[in-house]
């Protein structure tokens, strides 16, 4: 794998996504920091992370399973999105954004 994984749109998409779910999370209930503030960013991390690792490895069929890896954090990710509306502490407007970038980056996990 010739080129950086900083090169990589998809990763470009999910750090940017990263910095979206970290400004959302800080106006969470401070009683939320060990729960959902933490689930949330960490399978946000979690995406670029494994986008990341995967180019590193050697073979297509390994990044291919870290994007694998990466798609799943980002529909965990969501669904923790989902609960946070649901309890208020996402605004429609937010939910709405981060599904879309979501969405974006799902889409470019499936090469």
């Amino acid at each position: 794998m010739g080129h950086s994984y900083k090169d990589l749109i998809v990763w470009q998409k999910a750090v940017a996504m990263v910095t979206d779910v970290y400004r959302a999370t800080q106006s969470f209930p401070k009683d939320e920091t060990y729960g959902l503030t933490s689930q949330l960013r960490r399978s946000a991390v979690s995406v670029a992370s494994n986008i990341a690792e995967g180019q590193g490895r050697l073979s297509k069929g390994e990044f291919r399973q870290f994007l694998g890896q990466a798609r799943g954090s980002l529909v965990e990710m969501e669904t923790q999105v989902m609960i946070g509306a649901n309890l208020g502490y996402v605004s429609q407007d937010c939910l709405g954004r981060l599904m879309t970038v979501s969405g974006e980056s799902v889409a470019s996990c499936t090469a």
